[in-house]
């Protein structure tokens, strides 16, 4: 009798705020209950890790995520704009802005480290790894991955990723190109 083949256990690391922040720039919305139900159907992706900044009025978000069926790693915001005063003469901080003149957030919750935190610990949990963000800061972690043969993909929101992640294109899906898929539509508008 034949054993019936099984499917790699796939674990993603999703950095919420690079993919948040990705789609809108393109100008949508991510749907994340699709979202996760394209990781699972799609990569076989048994355990979605999303890392996101802790914010005390979010805490209905982190339930609703979690009730989607991601596993939610919170971390401690700091408000960057108090952190920016001018030494001078005392002015209220100035509004950053990007390399496209968008103004930067003021709240940051950089989750890289936690991310390559939980992809190194779950390591033995996992056959492959899916990292779910277009940030260059990624690149050693997806390097190592790829030596011990378990990067599976990188998910980037759109095609302004960073240039650090190039060797890896064979392995980068862009989600703008599922945009049709991945949306989210708002019913109650109509």
């Amino acid at each position: 009798m034949r054993r019936k083949a099984t499917k790699p256990t796939t674990f993603a690391f999703v950095d919420s705020q690079n993919l948040n922040l990705g789609t809108q720039r393109m100008g949508w919305k991510l749907d994340w209950r699709k979202f996760r139900e394209y990781l699972r159907d799609t990569y076989n992706v048994t355990q979605a890790y999303l890392f996101i900044g802790y914010m005390s009025e979010n805490e209905s978000l982190y339930e609703h995520m979690h009730e989607l069926g991601y596993l939610i790693v919170l971390k401690p915001t700091v408000d960057v704009s108090a952190m920016h005063h001018d030494p001078v003469d005392g002015e209220a901080p100035k509004k950053e802005t990007d390399k496209d003149g968008k103004e930067k957030p003021t709240i940051k919750g950089n989750v890289d480290a936690e991310l390559v935190l939980y992809a190194m610990k779950e390591m033995p949990n996992y056959d492959q790894a899916i990292i779910v963000s277009g940030d260059g800061d990624f690149f050693s972690l997806a390097e190592y991955l790829l030596a011990q043969n378990k990067l599976a993909h990188i998910l980037t929101p759109n095609w302004q990723y960073s240039s650090l992640l190039k060797p890896f294109e064979d392995k980068i899906v862009r989600l703008d190109q599922k945009r049709r898929l991945l949306a989210y539509r708002d019913h109650k508008k109509k």
